[in-house]
């Protein structure tokens, strides 16, 4: 699959891409990164951490208005952990709709989120 296919399957289908695969997993390149759909400012490289997981990782969007939480209950992205069915949460960009990835309650900030994002969703605008 080359990039151009990824990306819609990633945005308009709500795919995932390969873990440890993105080009903005270990950059620490300072700037903002924006929506590739759109160019909406989604996260600030301040927000960035090492989660580990093979995705990018933020602890807070740049802007709580420009991204839309939604419940993910579908079947595939149910997990399991030792208390049962664990649902994750979608993360959309809000102006165009594009599925970015997930956010977790198991981050290890002050905000105890783990924004888990797409690289192939995002664009670097550096400083």
């Amino acid at each position: 699959m080359d990039e151009k296919e990824l990306e819609k399957e990633v945005m308009w289908n709500k795919g995932t891409e390969p873990p440890f695969s993105g080009k903005y997993v270990h950059t620490k390149d300072q700037g903002v990164y924006v929506c590739k759909s759109c160019g909406t400012e989604l996260f600030k490289s301040d927000a960035k951490f090492d989660s580990g997981t093979g995705w990018p990782s933020f602890d807070e969007p740049a802007n709580l208005e420009h991204v839309d939480l939604r419940e993910d209950n579908s079947h595939e992205t149910r997990l399991n952990d030792a208390v049962g069915q664990v649902h994750r949460t979608e993360v959309v960009c809000k102006k165009c709709e594009a599925h970015l990835g997930h956010v977790f309650n198991d981050g290890p900030t002050k905000t105890g989120k783990r924004y888990c994002i797409n690289s192939v969703c995002l664009d670097l605008k550096e400083k």
